[in-house]
């Protein structure tokens, strides 16, 4: 079996009001007694979705850095921690690389559904994105007004929240810190909306506690992010991926 035909090695993620057609085992995987899935449906938008939903989450990371309004949430909790704990002992690439083996360890005990292919780009890709779309900003505006950081500010926002829900409604799998709103949201019924807004302040608030100061991007963020991924979902990346079908 080709390469390519086995990347789908977690069941998918189950964003609310996506629906989904059960996977079914092809013949060899049966013989074989693995439970390898066949290719979801709309295979080659998904793979679109994710890979544009991965790349500008990237650039909107960028963005948020050269703003100098402060970072979104989880990195609001991952830079407080190293700041008080670890720079002085390790660099941030490898503690941030630490940090993510963790939560993705974490992340196949309790919410194995919401991983997959995107969820390792995303870990080895975003840094090396980030650093690019950080060159292209200082080599265009390398001294930016305080207007051109609230427009870099406003841009980072909203391209971030479009990324995140275009990668996770295409259910290949998502980041180590977006699975943890989505399987609690999941398993207990909840608002997806109000539980990214609980996880991404519970975030700042331990970045506060260690020192780091949000800005007032982290608290926009942490606000109104989940709220404006439910309307990316309902606005354009579930109509765009099942068009107007219905799913049962």
């Amino acid at each position: 079996m080709a390469m390519w035909k086995r990347i789908a090695i977690f069941t998918p993620v189950d964003v609310n009001a996506a629906k989904r057609r059960p996977y079914r085992l092809g013949i060899a995987d049966k013989l074989r007694g693995r439970e390898t899935m066949k290719l979801p449906d709309y295979f080659q938008k998904r793979v679109f979705m994710t890979t544009i939903g991965v790349f500008l989450c990237a650039v909107a990371v960028g963005f948020f850095k050269y703003s100098q309004f402060g970072v979104d949430p989880f990195q609001c909790f991952a830079q407080g921690v190293w700041g008080r704990f670890f720079s002085e002992k390790v660099s941030y690439g490898i503690y941030y690389t630490a940090l993510s083996g963790i939560m993705l360890l974490i992340d196949l005990l309790i919410a194995r559904n919401c991983l997959g292919v995107a969820t390792f780009v995303n870990m080895f890709l975003t840094g090396y994105i980030v650093d690019f779309t950080g060159k292209v900003i200082t080599a265009l505006v390398p001294s930016p007004s305080l207007p051109v950081r609230i427009v870099f500010l406003l841009i980072a926002v909203l391209v971030m929240c479009f990324a995140s829900s275009l990668y996770m409604t295409s259910n290949l799998g998502v980041s180590v810190y977006d699975a943890i709103p989505i399987v609690i949201s999941d398993n207990r019924k909840w608002p997806f909306k109000f539980v990214r807004i609980g996880c991404d302040l519970l975030c700042v608030i331990i970045g506060l506690l260690s020192g780091l100061l949000p800005g007032i991007g982290t608290l926009i963020t942490a606000f109104f992010m989940g709220p404006l991924i439910v309307f990316f979902n309902q606005r354009f990346s579930e109509p765009f991926l099942f068009g107007n079908k219905k799913h049962a």
